[in-house]
């Protein structure tokens, strides 16, 4: 008896060893989520600069030398692809702003969820514009950023009207307007966000995203 009592202490403890071994911490998340974001800018050849420097250039980004600013405060990096026309985001005012975008999960390389494929659709007279791109509302004050997502498919896939902090970040430096002339284009932007700006799918699962992402103002 004793003997068999000593067996079923031996096994209970193997398992609990075991399931510390495979226990992570929330420490551990952010490890593995910082490393695929270093990853992450590795293999896209991705120059960091600081905000500084980002400010030095006009709140612009360097194409050519695929450049992305950091900012720290956030752990979010941003490039400016176009800083769009019409003007900035009015304040204390509450403003539409629709959105193309694609998500992808910088762990596996996935799209998770996007609205951009059909973006030369709503050129088609026969589309409506709204049912194509996420409608967000949003208010600035000072560079306070608020928003809460309208319909589109951030709001169906996520389940939540949140919008994720890193979505607003480009709000402070880009144009929210719309192309009325020929060469006017509607601000868009490339991010990677870590997962305390993310969704809150994202913050649950320690996961960084990256995202492409037009703004345009509604009519």
């Amino acid at each position: 008896m004793k003997k068999y009592s000593y067996i079923v202490a031996l096994l209970m403890a193997v398992v609990v060893l075991a399931s510390c071994d495979n226990y992570e911490t929330y420490s551990d998340m952010k490890k593995k989520e910082q490393s695929a974001i270093e990853a992450f800018i590795a293999d896209s050849c991705i120059q960091v600069i600081d905000q500084a420097t980002f400010e030095a250039q006009g709140n612009t980004t360097d194409l050519a030398r695929n450049q992305y600013v950091k900012f720290t405060r956030n752990g979010v990096y941003m490039q400016v692809i176009r800083q769009g026309c019409g003007t900035v985001l009015e304040e204390n005012k509450t403003v539409n702003v629709l959105c193309r975008f694609s998500e992808k999960n910088i762990k596996t390389g996935e799209i998770v969820v996007r609205n951009d494929v059909h973006a030369s659709l709503s050129s088609m007279g026969n589309i409506d514009v709204s049912q194509i791109l996420d409608k967000m509302s949003v208010v600035r004050t000072g560079t306070t950023i608020t928003a809460s997502f309208i319909d589109g498919m951030m709001y169906r896939y996520h389940g939540s009207a949140s919008v994720p902090g890193g979505w607003l970040v480009p709000l402070n430096y880009v144009k929210i307007g719309r192309p009325e002339k020929d060469g006017e284009e509607t601000a868009k932007v490339r991010l990677i966000v870590p997962h305390s700006q993310g969704t809150a799918d994202a913050s649950s699962s320690v996961t960084p995203y990256f995202y492409e992402i037009t703004y345009q103002r509604e009519r």
